[in-house]
C-alpha cells in the first residue's frame, strides 16, 4: 500500500468528520474534494489545490449565473461543460475542472442558487481542500535512499561499460549485446524523476543537487554512446587501441569515486600528444581505425569535461559530482 493511498485515506476521513460535525450539508463532498487535492509532493499539492480551489469558484460563479437566467435543467449542465472546460484550460487552471464539476453538479442537485447554497459549497471547498493541503504538507516520505540506490545502479552500469569497451579495444573479435546501457540510462531517468520530486517536497524551493548529478550522468552517457560507435569501427587490435583500454580500465574504478580528480584527463593529454608524433597509416585501413580512436579520445575528452564542469559548480560533499 503507497503512503499517498494512507494519506489520502486519512484526509478524506478528517474532511468527511469535519463537515458532518460543522453541520454542512452533504459532508460526504467534502470527502471527495479531498481526495482530489492530495498529491504526490508538497509544491505539486500546493498548486493543484490552488488550481482546484480557483477553477471552483470560476464554475461556480459561471453555472450560477446559467442556472439562474435558464434553470435547472439538464441540458444546462452540459453547456456549463461546454462553456467551462475551454475556459478553465486556457487560463492554466485545468485541473481542477472535476473538482469544479463536483460543485457545480452539487449546486445543481440543491435546485437553488441562494446564499446558503452558496455558502454550503465554499464550507465544503475549504474542508475538502484545507485537509489535502495540511496532509500534503505535514509529511512527504524522504527519498534519498531510493536515489543512492540509483546513483549506485548508475555508477556500476557505467563501470561495466567502460569495461566492455576496453575488452573489445584489446579483443576486436569480443561480442556485447549493450544490455548495461538500458539498464544504465533507466536509472538516470529514473534517477531525474525521484530528484525532481524530492525538490518539490522542499517547503522552500532550491537546487536539488542529485538533480545536477543525474543531469550530468544523462549527458555522460551520450558521450559514452558516441564512444561505442567509435569502438565498434576497430576492427582489428592495434597497439594504440590498448593505450585507450587503459584509460578506460582506469575510469571503471573513477567513476564510483567521491572526487574528480583529473588523472584520468592528464594522462588522455598524454596520450593525444603521443598519437600526433606517430607516422601517419599506410593502407586505408589503418587510416579509418586511427580517425575512429581520435575520435574515441575527443568524445572521451568531453565525458570528462562534464564532469569537471559539474563538480566546479558544487561545493565538496557526500554527493560531489564524481568522474
Amino acid at each position: 500500500m503507497g503512503f499517498r493511498v494512507i494519506k489520502t485515506a486519512l484526509a478524506t476521513l478528517a474532511a468527511i468528520y469535519t463537515a458532518y460535525l460543522l453541520g454542512v450539508d452533504n459532508s460526504l463532498s467534502a470527502g471527495i474534494l479531498a481526495i482530489l487535492g492530495v498529491d504526490t509532493t508538497r509544491w505539486r499539492g500546493i498548486k493543484t489545490v490552488f488550481a482546484r480551489f480557483t477553477a471552483s469558484l470560476l464554475g461556480l460563479m459561471l453555472a450560477s449565473a446559467l442556472f439562474e437566467f435558464i434553470g435547472f435543467y439538464f441540458w444546462v449542465l452540459a453547456l456549463y461543460i461546454i462553456l467551462a472546460y475551454p475556459l478553465l484550460a486556457r487560463t492554466g487552471l485545468k485541473d481542477g475542472i472535476i473538482t469544479g464539476s463536483v460543485i457545480v453538479f452539487h449546486l445543481f442537485a440543491f435546485g437553488d442558487v441562494t446564499t446558503v447554497a452558496i455558502l454550503t459549497e465554499l464550507k465544503l471547498l475549504a474542508i475538502g481542500l484545507g485537509w489535502a493541503t495540511i496532509f500534503n504538507l505535514v509529511y512527504m516520505p524522504k527519498e534519498n535512499k531510493t536515489l543512492i540506490t540509483l546513483r549506485e545502479r548508475t555508477e556500476q552500469g557505467f563501470s561495466d561499460i567502460f569495461r566492455h569497451l576496453a575488452m573489445h579495444l584489446r579483443f576486436p573479435d569480443t561480442l556485447w549485446d549493450g544490455e548495461e546501457v538500458l539498464m544504465t540510462s533507466s536509472a538516470i531517468e529514473e534517477g531525474v524523476q525521484v530528484a525532481q520530486r524530492a525538490r518539490e517536497n522542499r517547503l522552500i524551493p532550491q537546487d536539488e543537487p542529485w538533480q545536477l548529478y543525474f543531469q550530468m550522468r544523462r549527458q555522460q552517457l551520450e558521450s559514452i554512446q558516441l564512444m561505442m560507435e567509435s569502438v565498434a569501427f576497430v576492427s582489428r587490435h592495434v597497439p594504440q587501441a590498448d593505450l585507450i583500454a587503459v584509460l578506460f580500465d582506469r575510469l571503471t574504478e573513477d567513476v564510483k569515486s567521491d572526487y574528480y580528480e583529473g588523472e584520468t584527463e592528464r594522462m588522455l593529454t598524454e596520450l593525444e600528444k603521443s598519437f600526433r608524433g606517430l607516422p601517419l597509416p599506410q593502407t586505408r585501413d589503418e587510416f579509418e581505425i586511427r580517425s575512429s580512436l581520435f575520435q574515441l579520445t575527443r568524445e572521451l575528452s568531453r565525458y570528462l569535461e562534464i564532469a569537471s564542469r559539474e563538480k566546479k559548480r558544487k561545493s565538496t560533499s557526500a554527493h560531489a559530482i564524481i568522474q
